[in-house]
């Protein structure tokens, strides 16, 4: 048995390991296995997965879904040539490296109820020399417009391991901003945001639609409630949770003995 937080590790079949799959076989570093290259089968059974997963949530009762195709994962892999050194339909040219991801969509979408929100999570760019980059992300963010997603949920990295990424502040912004202007689409902006007011300016001057927070969230998971608090706004609580509101909240102090 092995977890992620134990340390990184190339895992056997013997402890647990699966033979991996990509676009082409190219391993992500010396310490992992080599994946095996997908064939058309094995293509057309991984849209066909992602057509059931979202048929799967909707019997579950998810309100929104999000495709990932980021932080190396299956399609960012077929995304970038980097990873992606296929000859056939599905490498080389842009359209060919973006057609895995635009047909899952595509089945997703038609699977997934009109009504409800689609997004999809790229990453902008590999921070690597001949990796995939800013403008062809403009470019499959128009393609996914077009194919009813609502949102672009902008963060980047993750292909290779020698990428050399300027971590700082909103450092990902910038990607939110460029794909919801040149690509007329919705985005979502991630990536040390931690502040309220850094993460209010950046909707409020129109570099994003919506803040995504994870890590923060897990540092302070009264985030959203004491940053409305800091921006002088008031936050509605689930009467379920008062009891448990922060000390000194609005809604803390309303409910007054019952705390």
């Amino acid at each position: 048995m092995s977890v992620p937080f134990a340390g990184e590790r190339l895992l056997t079949p013997e402890g647990g390991g699966w033979q991996t799959v990509a676009p082409s076989a190219v391993a992500f570093s010396p310490t992992y296995s080599v994946p095996q290259a997908l064939d058309k089968a094995g293509i057309d059974t991984t849209v066909e997965a992602f057509e059931a997963a979202a048929k799967r949530a909707i019997e579950a009762g998810f309100d929104v879904v999000e495709i990932h195709a980021a932080h190396g994962y299956l399609l960012h892999q077929f995304l970038s040539p980097l990873a992606n050194q296929r000859t056939d339909a599905y490498g080389g040219s842009l359209a060919n490296r973006m057609r895995l991801a635009l047909d899952v969509t595509e089945r997703v979408r038609a699977a997934w109820p009109e009504h409800l929100p689609l997004f999809v999570r790229i990453s902008a760019t590999d921070w690597a020399e001949g990796g995939w980059n800013a403008d062809e992300s403009v470019e499959l963010a128009r393609e996914l417009k077009a194919r009813g997603v609502d949102l672009v949920d902008c963060s980047s990295g993750g292909l290779v391991p020698y990428a050399q990424i300027p971590l700082g502040p909103g450092y990902q912004v910038q990607f939110a901003e460029r794909i919801r202007r040149e690509a007329g689409i919705a985005t979502a902006a991630v990536g040390m945001i931690t502040e309220a007011t850094q993460a209010n300016e950046i909707v409020a001057e129109g570099k994003a639609d919506m803040v995504l927070l994870a890590r923060e969230m897990l540092r302070d998971p009264y985030w959203a409630a004491n940053s409305a608090a800091a921006l002088g706004e008031v936050a509605t609580w689930p009467k379920q949770y008062l009891r448990a509101a922060p000390r000194g909240s609005v809604a803390r102090e309303a409910v007054g003995t019952l705390g």
